[in-house]
């Protein structure tokens, strides 16, 4: 962050590597990791950048916030135990194997 009276620099919109995808497809292809707080700070910053300056990609950042919004509302039920401790379960044996895989 810059002292007062310093500009700041600009930042990059958009976050990784584009990898041959235009800069919306690659907004678009991230969005989920926006709108679940699973980006790095500085890709958010960049995600943040993009949408402010793109029109397209900034409606669609609005509408699938919408339907979030509107799913968290609308589901208050709660999953059955049983059902809750399989996925935990299977959620354990997947972190699990992963750690496993990646150590190797």
């Amino acid at each position: 962050m810059a002292a007062r009276g310093q500009a700041e620099e600009p930042v990059t919109p958009i976050p990784h590597s584009t990898a041959g995808e235009s800069e919306c497809e690659h907004a678009l292809t991230h969005l989920y990791e926006y709108l679940d707080s699973e980006m790095t700070p500085d890709d958010e910053l960049r995600m943040r950048a993009h949408v402010a300056h793109c029109s397209p990609c900034l409606a669609e950042l609005s509408i699938e916030e919408l339907v979030k919004q509107l799913v968290r509302r609308s589901c208050h039920e709660k999953a059955p135990a049983g059902l809750r401790e399989r996925i935990h379960t299977q959620l354990t044996v997947m972190v699990s194997t992963t750690t496993i895989v990646e150590t190797r």
